[in-house]
């Protein structure tokens, strides 16, 4: 979901020694299939059953039963129960737990149970559970939070066990890119999810990634570059706002815009409030000592990745110097 492009994975898979990866759509796992031969997949959010058949349909029996999919409800189970056994594809579920963000999935162990039983009753391998819990950090205590999510886990994992034994292997799945390190110090999971913190957009300027580098910016050609930015209409009362706000003496329309992102260099650049925001020629306004021209660039950080990455084609790879290459994202898809 993360990471949209198979260089960008393959270079992450490759320095963790890992080949797994979670998934977030049946259009992304059908295109990551053929790919990723040996990856061992997890389904990151419950999808509509009718998902589960499209895979199914499109990539065959054998690969539809590689991934883990994920279950939030006794009705998604027995939804994806009779799929399976309508096109006798063996059905590897794991169950999404709630462990405080309040987003859907088991409430506790003990609404899991019947489901565990269902599955148990119904040839459905419970392959594990997930428990994502990005709200820790936000919370007021962070470390109550974290504790109150690990209990409710482990919970879950005594409700699994009690129906699988101790002998079965599990995949029990946490974390996020905002809790990994927390994890990493002391967790029931027996593996963590990261994949934001690899590029660290915007949105994951957390303490415990203070340590991360951005490494992912958009960068966009000024089209027109405006050394008095007038207002339109009350081009009188200009002169007022650069004195009251040296941040509009100067106008930079860039190619394209309206992402989700911030300006980030050259430092200074803002949005503007009274133009609003634009998909066509974004206007960033800048004091009198920017000196941007036509042709120059500007770059923005984004605020997500996944939100980001299938926008723009190739990501072309900087190591400091210079561009040594690109790599392809994966086609678009929602």
């Amino acid at each position: 979901k993360s990471l949209p492009a198979p260089r960008l994975i393959e270079h992450v898979l490759n320095g963790m020694g890992s080949r797994r990866m979670m998934v977030f759509s049946a259009e992304m796992l059908l295109q990551l299939l053929p790919l990723y031969a040996d990856a061992d997949m997890l389904m990151g959010k419950p999808l509509p059953a009718a998902e589960f058949a499209r895979v199914i349909d499109k990539a065959g029996p054998q690969a539809a039963a590689r991934p883990q999919w994920l279950i939030d409800t006794p009705q998604r189970l027995s939804e994806y129960a009779a799929i399976a056994k309508a096109h006798g594809v063996p059905l590897q579920a794991s169950f999404e737990l709630d462990v405080g963000l309040h987003r859907g999935g088991f409430p506790d162990a003990t609404a899991l149970a019947p489901a565990l039983a269902f599955a148990r009753d119904n040839s459905v391998r419970i392959a594990g559970l997930m428990g994502y819990d990005p709200h820790v950090p936000k919370m007021p205590l962070p470390d109550r939070a974290y504790a109150a999510s690990q209990a409710a886990y482990r919970a879950a994992i005594d409700a699994v066990r009690h129906v699988v034994g101790n002998a079965a292997p599990l995949t029990l799945n946490g974390a996020g890119s905002p809790t990994f390190r927390r994890h990493c110090k002391g967790t029931v999971a027996n593996e963590v999810s990261v994949g934001s913190a690899f590029v660290k957009p915007g949105t994951f300027d957390y303490s415990d990634l203070a340590d991360l580098a951005p490494a992912a910016f958009i960068a966009s050609p000024v089209i027109k570059a405006v050394e008095d930015m007038r207002l339109p209409g009350v081009e009188p009362l200009s002169g007022l706002l650069h004195w009251f706000d040296r941040n509009s003496q100067r106008g930079f329309f860039m190619h394209g815009g309206h992402w989700l992102a911030q300006p980030v260099s050259p430092p200074g650049l803002s949005y503007s409030g009274l133009f609003g925001r634009s998909s066509n020629q974004e206007l960033l306004l800048g004091s009198a000592r920017t000196s941007l021209r036509p042709d120059d660039h500007v770059f923005l950080r984004p605020d997500q990745s996944e939100a980001l990455f299938l926008q723009f084609g190739d990501i072309a790879v900087f190591d400091g110097h210079t561009i040594t290459e690109t790599w392809p994202t994966l086609p678009i898809s929602a």
